[in-house]
């Protein structure tokens, strides 16, 4: 298997919810370990929380997951963001939308002054997304 790169996103107790909310935009196949499956009765009240997941997807996009460990503090901040770029307008638009629809629009998606149609939202779970459509080459 070759090394590859991808988003793994950490989660107070919400990455089920969120995991499934990006499976059901970005379609692809989901797994998902909670502490439970791996600790059995000494994960406690942490059984049912996420401890790994991963969705990765027919256009070969990777993202994983999970809850914070127990006893671990959960530090949100600004200076990560997961950014999708290609030049199929539709399908990038489609993402757009749905990550965009209950969250919060920083930037709306519209023509830059690069030439690029681009917008930047935080989903509903708090992850913000760079989304960059180029222009196809003719």
């Amino acid at each position: 298997m070759p090394s590859r790169l991808n988003p793994y996103i950490s989660f107070d107790g919400s990455a089920r919810q969120a995991m499934e909310f990006y499976k059901g935009i970005f379609g692809g196949t989901l797994s998902v370990h909670t502490y439970g499956d791996f600790g059995g009765k000494e994960a406690g009240d942490a059984a049912d929380k996420i401890m790994h997941s991963m969705l990765e997807t027919d256009s070969g996009f990777t993202l994983m997951g999970a809850d914070v460990p127990p006893g671990m503090e959960h530090k949100p901040g600004n200076n990560i963001s997961v950014s999708l770029s290609g030049d199929d307008a539709d399908e990038l638009r489609g993402y757009w939308n749905k990550l965009s629809g209950d969250g919060t629009v920083s930037v709306p998606l519209d023509k830059q002054m690069w030439g690029d149609v681009f917008g930047m939202c935080t989903d509903r779970f708090g992850i913000t997304w760079l989304v960059n459509i180029s222009e196809q080459q003719t």
